[in-house]
């Protein structure tokens, strides 16, 4: 008797978030900051029924917990809390979880230490923080990480484009992000004609595999599944390489067997303006300048990975 043929497992991803990433915290944690853990700690027993508004990652944790509902139950999108709140003073957190009607069960309150072992545990895609030392960390220990950065002059949960269009869109940095950091590095010990001249001569061999890849690898899946046109998912490739240093990328991720949607070679241009016009819901780069411009319009995380992020 021949067995039927296995079922291929639906897509599962996981992402791990920090309080202060999902809402705005800003107040309590200046209490914390300036009067010590004993305030604090009254301060959100206090005001644990007044509710949390949305911080710079709520939008995108909102989308991504739709995904379960636009997909039918094809793909599983799981959101875990990972906070350095004790149960006591995280029970505002989960107030505020039910109050915005985020489908958020799993959670870990550390009491101060740092949770970033458990996005490891966990199995976590993805670990939003704003703490840098935990991003740090997590991205050590193999899980893609990025501090969210603050978003001035705006509501935080409230960024241009993010009321008017329901699908989730990511955008991505390529080098020391969705791929190591080798070319950057030939770009900052020997200039910028060397790092050309190395990417063409190694356009048909493809990059080593950088933080993202997994988190990347596993949207591209859940984007399978869908009617073409259809996605409720859009990814962008955001970089500063132009010609000829595009020919390796694009190699790369067809080795891969990934699609994304858009790439923009830009040769050096400000990212800002074109993630802005992308409506990210997020943006991922390595080099803290280009996290902070793109901030000026997109919630945007830093990855503290390579030779960038070095001394």
């Amino acid at each position: 008797m021949t067995s039927s043929p296995k079922e291929n497992p639906r897509p599962t991803l996981v992402v791990a978030t920090s309080s202060r990433a999902l809402f705005d915290l800003d107040e309590s944690h200046r209490v914390f900051e300036e009067q010590g853990v004993d305030a604090y700690h009254e301060y959100q027993i206090e005001h644990e029924d007044d509710v949390l508004e949305p911080g710079v990652a709520f939008c995108l944790v909102r989308k991504l917990l739709r995904l379960n509902e636009l997909f039918d139950g094809r793909v599983k999108v799981e959101v875990v809390l990972l906070s350095r709140n004790s149960a006591d003073t995280g029970l505002r957190v989960f107030n505020s979880i039910e109050h915005h009607g985020l489908d958020i069960t799993r959670a870990a309150f550390t009491g101060g230490r740092s949770p970033f072992e458990y996005a490891s545990v966990l199995g976590a895609h993805l670990f939003l923080s704003a703490e840098p030392e935990d991003v740090a960390r997590a991205l050590k220990a193999g899980v893609a990480a990025a501090t969210i950065t603050p978003m001035p002059g705006r509501r935080k949960g409230e960024v241009d484009g993010q009321v008017r269009q329901e699908q989730l869109r990511i955008a991505f940095d390529g080098d020391a992000v969705l791929f190591s950091d080798e070319a950057e590095r030939v770009y900052r010990s020997q200039g910028l004609e060397a790092f050309e001249a190395s990417e063409k001569a190694a356009a048909h061999k493809p990059l080593e595999a950088g933080p993202f890849r997994r988190f990347l690898e596993v949207l591209h899946q859940m984007q399978t599944l869908a009617n073409e046109g259809t996605s409720p998912i859009r990814t962008a490739l955001v970089t500063a390489r132009g010609a000829p240093a595009h020919e390796r990328v694009i190699r790369t991720l067809r080795a891969w067997n990934i699609r994304i949607d858009e790439a923009l070679f830009l040769g050096g241009m400000d990212k800002s303006a074109f993630l802005k016009a992308f409506q990210a819901d997020i943006f991922f780069d390595d080099q803290s300048h280009h996290v902070n411009s793109a901030a000026q319009f997109v919630p945007a995380g830093h990855v503290p990975h390579g030779v960038a992020n070095q001394g």
